[in-house]
């Protein structure tokens, strides 16, 4: 680790700092419903319109079935955007139909968080799918993990109340009040500094020089083809042109960050130039994406009447996150044994490497990418200014290691917050048994139903993730996709599945996973790691919100302190460390110890 990466990680920690604790009264005030009489009568009218009563609230299971409904509605929307794609305007590329698959899995993907993409955004989606389809649900399947925090939040701060608040009020309040005008202010922001927002159709320009190149070679279905020994076949290839790329990138650029989307406009996401031009671009990318989730801590502080467990979870939450990326700053500047041996200047016993800026962009550097990569990891976001697949085995271990933590530290839009509440719930939980005392958490005691709803909640990432890597692991199909053998390889499906089960979306590029096989697997994965985990949270919810609030005597168990973000921390890393450790050895730590071992 560098000055440089200890002077960006300060500056980034006080700017959310200081921008986190308004927006988080902010939100709490929406969350509330005070706003301006004006604008609340407009959205009764404009609701009403709908068929909607906004003085109406809800109970767990009718607000669960109302978001459900909204988003197996929002899969059957997108989906037809990009099987009619051909037909519709504003395609000046005149892109085809998506295939069936390919639109099953991206349908699925934005409409859950993840913004999975097997796909080459630039060589794919015309404007109008990008807009109405891809920027749409980022703004909504935001909303929906807000929405979801809200309604978990009520369920702490209501006393002996059957409803958690209004679905449809909720959503369209986060999308106008919250999302809408800093996306707005955001995309700006990056027009100002280069990234295009325009209608226009593609440019074709000369190159100064021919590029000459291999390319691994594919079969019809889109994966490498192998050699006797398993490496991938490569062919030559040769450009004298290149395509330049427009479309509406700054309006969906800002989105994906802000709400923790992930999708690029193009296939190389954060990492291309258009999307995130300079150092400058990039921190802003970085303090979007953190934003809204460490803003939750504070709207959790005020709507529960105690904003010192709002910082209770902020501090485990940035605990967690630093370490991540002090972690992934350090595997990443040790580079790799096997070229800094290449050195003419090497001492025996002694590395002298610059760092592993394989995959990385120059203009951005170690420090900056690697503070991006557990940044976006640690969040659901998803997206990249590098590539993962390039990184040493342990620093691409720490990404999939911070999603596998259930991405609690900080979460994604919404999904951060109630994932570390149920963890929360564990911790009182495993305190309560320690003590030989009721668990109980702000005053709501925490029962049998609940931990049963938590458990679920839980467990259901985990277990599709290492369900769907053995089924990939054993499955003709799914080997066929792997450009790396042995321990790498292992880890692209590993962190394939981890991606997809936890709605990231990032992605160890090597896997060719647009095939069938993969976007049936991971689109499942995707769906019921979004919203098992939801439906779990409302429940808690209900059953917290109908609870009486017991007063805080000397047996209670103080949830703002030091001894509570350990066992919170504890908890996180107990359950991540016992669940996925096996998995780990197989891939990121095995590689590791060979790469090394040879050294």
């Amino acid at each position: 680790m560098t000055p440089e990466f200890w002077a960006l990680l300060g500056v980034l920690f006080v700017a959310l700092l200081l921008a986190g604790q308004p927006l988080g009264r902010y939100m709490a005030a929406v969350a509330e419903g005070r706003l301006p009489r004006a604008l609340l009568a407009a959205e009764a009218r404009l609701l009403r319109w709908a068929g909607i009563d906004a003085g109406v609230e809800m109970g767990w299971g009718t607000y669960a079935r109302a978001l459900l409904l909204f988003n197996v509605l929002g899969v059957f929307a997108l989906y037809a955007l990009q099987r009619l794609q051909g037909v519709l305007p504003l395609n000046p590329q005149h892109f085809g139909a998506v295939s069936p698959d390919s639109s099953f899995n991206t349908a699925i993907s934005f409409v859950t968080n993840t913004n999975w993409q097997g796909y080459s955004g630039e060589s794919t989606m015309g404007n109008l799918v990008q807009m109405a389809g891809l920027a749409v649900q980022n703004f909504l399947s935001a909303a929906t993990g807000i929405a979801v925090a809200f309604a978990l939040i009520r369920g702490f701060a209501r006393r002996s109340a059957a409803t958690i608040g209004n679905f449809w009020v909720d959503v369209s309040r986060i999308t106008t009040y919250v999302l809408l005008p800093i996306s707005f202010v955001l995309a700006m922001v990056l027009v100002s500094q280069g990234v295009p927002q325009t209608f226009r159709a593609d440019r074709t320009v000369d190159l100064i020089a021919p590029v000459s190149f291999q390319v691994p070679k594919t079969g019809a279905e889109g994966n490498p083809v192998k050699d006797a020994t398993g490496q991938p076949v490569m062919v030559a290839s040769q450009d004298t042109q290149q395509t330049l790329p427009l479309g509406p990138v700054a309006s969906q650029e800002a989105i994906k960050e802000l709400g923790t989307n992930g999708g690029g406009f193009y296939n190389a996401n954060s990492a291309h130039p258009y999307e995130n031009p300079n150092a400058l671009t990039n921190g802003l990318e970085i303090f979007a994406l953190l934003l809204i989730s460490v803003a939750l801590t504070f709207t959790f502080g005020r709507m529960v009447g105690d904003r010192r467990q709002g910082w209770a979870l902020l501090v485990a939450m940035g605990l967690l996150l630093g370490s991540g990326m002090a972690a992934e700053a350090h595997f990443e500047q040790q580079g790799n044994p096997a070229l800094a041996a290449l050195h003419v200047d090497q001492k025996p016993g002694v590395l002298q490497s610059g760092g592993n800026m394989e995959g990385k962009e120059t203009r951005f550097g170690i420090a900056s990418t690697a503070i991006f990569t557990a940044a976006t990891s640690g969040t659901s976001t998803g997206a990249v200014n590098s590539m993962f697949d390039s990184n040493t085995p342990l620093g691409g271990m720490v990404p999939m290691l911070l999603i596998q933590l259930g991405e609690v530290a900080p979460g994604g839009t919404g999904t951060g917050l109630y994932g570390i509440l149920m963890v929360a719930l564990m911790a009182v939980f495993i305190g309560g048994l320690m003590i030989g005392r009721t668990p109980e958490y702000l005053g709501k005691k925490i029962e049998s139903y609940d931990m049963k709803m938590v458990s679920i909640g839980l467990l259901i990432s985990p277990l599709l993730v290492l369900l769907g890597t053995a089924v990939a692991a054993v499955n003709p199909a799914g080997l066929a996709g792997l450009a790396n053998p042995g321990a790498h390889g292992f880890s692209e499906m590993l962190y394939a599945y981890t991606s997809a089960a936890n709605n990231n979306g990032s992605a160890f590029a090597g896997l060719s996973a647009n095939t069938p096989f993969y976007n049936l697997t991971l689109g499942l994965a995707m769906w019921f790691g979004r919203f098992v985990s939801i439906v779990a949270a409302l429940a808690i919810a209900g059953s917290l919100a109908s609870k009486k609030r017991l007063a805080v005597s000397s047996g209670t168990m103080p949830t703002h302190g030091a001894l509570f973000i350990s066992l919170l921390i504890g908890t996180v890393l107990l359950v991540a460390a016992l669940t996925f450790l096996p998995a780990l050895a197989l891939g990121p730590i095995a590689e590791h110890l060979t790469l090394w071992g040879a050294h």
